[in-house]
């Protein structure tokens, strides 16, 4: 009988996302705001903030979907996602395939 070797646990980017993966990519994405920002979104993340947290996210979308007015844009489409996830888990999973899926096309275009 063979002994059995631990193997070495395959990243992040190569393992299958949990839920778990899309809070800790948020976790380090706060780290890299601002301080003033970083509290603000602190503060929203907390379990007390749900409403506000949704009905944000529904104006961010909604938001995302006016982009040919000036101020609003495709980019408040993402954000509102984001912040839809924290309330609805299923959509974390989702959010973080999407993610890495990104930053793998970003690298390939970068290396060009």
């Amino acid at each position: 009988m063979m002994p059995e070797t631990a193997e070495p646990a395959a990243p992040a980017s190569e393992r299958p996302p949990t839920p778990a993966d899309w809070d800790a990519r948020i976790d380090r994405l706060t780290q890299l705001l601002p301080d003033w920002l970083r509290r603000a979104v602190d503060w929203l993340r907390e379990p007390s903030r749900t409403p506000v947290r949704v009905l944000a996210a529904v104006f961010f979308i909604l938001g995302g979907f006016l982009a040919v007015l000036p101020v609003f844009g495709l980019w408040m489409l993402p954000l509102g996602l984001a912040l839809l996830a924290q309330d609805v888990p299923g959509m974390k999973v989702p959010l973080e395939r999407c993610a890495r899926r990104i930053e793998r096309s970003w690298e390939r275009l970068r290396w060009r």
